[in-house]
């Protein structure tokens, strides 16, 4: 809301032209375009007898700014596209600011009106001059890939970081970093022949330099270089010990390998709040012995200190406590240990995350996930050849002679258990392949004894057509089919045990 077209109604209520941040004139917020500007004095009416500053900032490339005189007054708005002086020549810029407030930033950078520095403003841009204009900016790019290849022919030891040509297409500024000086004669001469082309060569700061460029820091946000921050103002470590941040120079350097600009933001604010903290290098005296200085929470009051022979435990204390210490060791009194004193401490409660919008823990990803054994302990019984699963089923019954033994022997009340006799003589038929009379005559004599129900139809029912009324002939029977079905199962298991000797010598034989 920069522009001419969003300016503000007689009230003072701007209009808006909804383009949200993105408008034509490309002077409105700061999404695209760097260190802009918004003149809240715009609407402002000039009292009787006053002109209106004739003195106007124009914008170029990568946050340029110039200040420039309109002695023709012609008439300029925010956003408009301008020719002004150039050297030689003339340049295409952007107006980024007008009015009082210009006033404001030739003060700031200690710039008078009738400074050299301060150059005319021609005209506004014509369609020709724009589209002049444009093509020489399209060949920035290539211009700085062919630069490069010269340097790395010359082995001259700078780094080309951006290139800016002029808006007439006669001249261009190449920007370097270099860490010492560099006699760049003979590559004026072959960037002229290369080019075809008025050269400059300005060397730039690794901070100037990420202005220019732009970038995202570790805050997610564009650089502040690159978007507000008009001076850069030094940076030392000791701004990182007073917020008791770890000097760790990859957390601390920025873009440009430099400190972090916004170290000094807070400082201030840490100065104040470090006013009444004992100095860190004070030792304390106490019972038990002598104490040093660990560590600190400036905001919560919290100090913590160890024994200089006991290092390994540190003692939590307020900032009322130190103190405390401090006066008794000036009146030569030792005071309690420290111990004690970490006693009193109260602590305060940590708020966990509250779920009152429907939303998941925090801390869910925190729980180790249960491990998976038993399914894929499953999964390969699934998968397991026929002939290891028999096995496995004769196993468990074998395993189960035991119990149902034991089970024979106490009183049956439920009389669903009395057909579990049947189970023996199935289980000894698997394991042996030869099946006795007398392992059949024992089930038989036991359910004359017992005259009960067929267990038959309580474990599988089977369809039997062809059934005989003699029980005898039903249990032969399905002894019969008992044996036939795991017998070429377990024929497989053994052949593959011994690895097909016997098949060998049956065959022989």
């Amino acid at each position: 809301m920069a522009c001419g077209s969003c300016g503000t109604t007689e009230n003072g209520v701007p209009k808006g032209c909804k383009s949200n941040g993105n408008c034509g004139s490309g002077t409105c917020g700061s999404g695209s375009n760097k260190l802009a500007v918004f003149d809240w004095l715009s609407n402002m009416t000039m009292p009787s007898g006053e002109e209106r500053f004739n003195i106007f900032e124009v914008r170029f490339k990568n946050g340029r700014k110039h200040f420039y005189k309109n002695p023709d007054n012609v008439p300029i708005t925010m956003g408009d596209i301008v020719a002004v002086e150039g050297s030689p020549g003339h340049d295409i810029g952007t107006v980024s600011l007008a009015g009082e407030l210009v006033k404001v930033q030739m003060k700031k950078r200690k710039i008078t009106a009738d400074h050299e520095d301060v150059k005319k403003i021609y005209r506004k841009a014509s369609q020709r001059d724009i589209d002049i204009w444009q093509q020489s900016r399209d060949k920035e790019i290539e211009t700085q890939r062919r630069g490069r290849e010269i340097l790395g022919r010359l082995g001259l030891q700078m780094k080309l970081s951006d290139v800016e040509y002029q808006g007439d297409g006669n001249k261009a500024t190449f920007y370097y970093t270099a860490e010492a000086r560099v006699d760049f004669r003979q590559l004026i001469r072959d960037f002229a022949s290369a080019f075809s082309i008025r050269v400059e060569m300005k060397q730039v700061g690794a901070r100037q330099e990420a202005a220019r460029l732009g970038g995202v820091g570790s805050c997610g946000r564009e650089l502040c270089c690159s978007t507000w921050l008009t001076d850069f103002r030094k940076v030392s470590t000791s701004a990182a010990r007073y917020q008791q941040l770890s000097l760790n120079p990859l957390k601390l350097a920025g873009q440009c390998g430099k400190l972090k600009c916004c170290l000094n933001f807070e400082l201030d604010t840490y100065l104040d709040a470090l006013k009444p903290f004992p100095k860190q290098d004070l030792v304390l005296k106490t019972e038990k012995g002598e104490a040093v200085f660990v560590k600190m929470d400036i905001f919560k009051n919290h100090l913590w200190y160890t024994y200089k022979e006991e290092r390994f435990k540190w003692f939590r204390l307020t900032l009322e406590q130190v103190l405390e210490i401090i006066d008794l060791n000036k009146n030569n009194e030792k005071s309690i240990s420290l111990e004690e004193y970490e006693a009193d401490v109260e602590i305060p409660v940590k708020v966990d995350f509250e779920d009152a919008v429907g939303q998941d823990s925090l801390t869910r990803f925190d729980v180790p996930k249960t491990s998976k054994r038993r399914r894929n302990n499953r999964n390969k019984n699934k998968k397991r050849p026929v002939g290891a699963a028999a096995n496995n089923t004769t196993a468990k019954q074998n395993t189960s002679r035991k119990p149902q033994a034991r089970t024979q022997t106490k009183p049956q009340t439920k009389p669903q258990a009395k057909p579990r006799p049947q189970q023996k003589p199935q289980s000894r038929t698997q394991a042996k392949p030869a099946a006795k009379p007398k392992q059949q005559a024992k089930p038989q004599a036991k359910q004359q004894n017992k005259p009960q129900p067929k267990p038959r139809p309580q474990q599988k029912p089977r369809p039997n057509p062809r059934a005989n009324t003699n029980a005898n002939s039903d249990d032969n029977q399905a002894n019969a089919k008992v044996n036939k079905k795991p017998k070429p199962r377990r024929n497989n298991n053994r052949n593959r045990k011994n690895n097909n000797p016997q098949n060998g010598n049956d065959s022989e034989k």
